[in-house]
């Protein structure tokens, strides 16, 4: 039986958020350490350390230990992990937790082993992986349990995650490296041909909440936006329309579009028939891109809808998913004295 102690974690790309049960998601952080390069001593984790992205002297930096939705430096994940996990944990329940940690779709087995390893330094009694539109189909309150057809779409940081799901597992899945990061990087490469104006990450991702549309608004939203004018050197600002970003992030989107085409190709005709119905449910955060569910629809034909909590789904059904073990976790515990994954 799982206990308040078991937690979820959505370990992303951009965020780390961890649901306990019984009381909900109680952390939401950025996953972002800062680091001294000379001593290699750990300065900030999370919200602090975000607050350095891109403003740090030359002996400390900020770094994003995962990308594209998995660990690309595992000594400061697992660092990361530890100090969430004792913020998130009350000092009366240092029992060593149950984990369930969600990855994107497709990762390899020495992938899902990195997580569980690092999960497992961190202070985890017991890992279990659940892919990530598995958790987030649950996390938006779709039944996946029937023979019925559900297709989940989790734009997150780092991956696109599609999945048809039935009887609680995934029938057809793709998932791209084309996601909230990417649209970042589009808007800084327009704003530089454009406007010979180079901006940062932080200023980007700005722009993709505050204007950032999937197509032209009939209320035009504009932004002033301040960089360095690549030509003289010096700062300027300037006034940027959110029917600039549609354009700007025209490129991403069709990609994901695509990607969502293709799986549709691939789903069998009576799992189709449902999907048609039921219309495609979205979520993660770069699901609330202005606009993109009406672009979803003139391209798909077929309804979209966004999750209610579409930032949480993902850590909310990580944790949903610690009351029904044995149907969402076959071959995902890791045994650490045989050395493979077991049922």
């Amino acid at each position: 039986m799982f206990g308040s102690r078991d937690i979820g974690i959505d370990l992303g790309t951009s965020s780390v958020l961890i649901y306990r049960r019984g009381r909900g998601i109680v952390l939401r952080e950025p996953s972002v350490v800062a680091i001294d390069i000379r001593s290699g001593k750990i300065l900030a984790v999370g919200s602090e350390a975000s607050r350095m992205l891109g403003r740090t002297p030359g002996n400390i930096v900020a770094l994003r230990p995962l990308q594209d939705g998995v660990i690309s430096d595992y000594e400061l994940t697992e660092k990361m992990l530890r100090y969430f996990l004792r913020k998130a944990i009350p000092k009366g329940l240092r029992r060593k937790p149950r984990v369930v940690v969600c990855v994107p779709s497709g990762v390899t087995e020495v992938e899902k082993r990195a997580v569980i390893d690092a999960s497992y330094e961190a202070g985890a009694r017991r890992t279990f992986i659940i892919e990530e539109p598995i958790a987030a189909a649950i996390g938006a309150g779709m039944d996946i349990s029937k023979p019925y057809g559900n297709m989940v779409v989790d734009i997150g940081g780092g991956t696109t995650d599609i999945a048809v799901i039935s009887l609680g597992g995934a029938v057809v899945t793709n998932s791209i490296k084309v996601a909230g990061d990417m649209f970042d990087e589009a808007i800084i490469r327009y704003m530089r041909k454009k406007y010979n104006l180079l901006i940062g990450d932080r200023t980007a991702e700005e722009m993709k909440i505050k204007i950032g549309s999937a197509c032209p608004r009939k209320d035009e939203v504009i932004m002033e936006v301040t960089g360095r004018n690549l030509i003289s050197g010096l700062p300027k600002t300037i006034p940027v329309s959110s029917n600039e970003m549609a354009e700007a992030l025209q490129e991403p989107l069709e990609t994901i579009i695509y990607t969502i085409h293709s799986v549709l190709e691939m789903t069998p005709p009576e799992l189709s028939s449902d999907i048609s119905e039921n219309g495609i449910t979205m979520t993660g955060g770069g699901s609330l891109l202005h606009g993109l569910d009406k672009l979803l629809e003139e391209n798909l034909k077929i309804k979209i809808n966004i999750a209610p909590d579409a930032l949480s789904c993902v850590a909310i059904g990580t944790g949903k998913a610690l009351e029904h073990i044995d149907l969402y976790f076959e071959t995902s515990v890791f045994d650490y004295k045989r050395g493979t994954f077991a049922n």
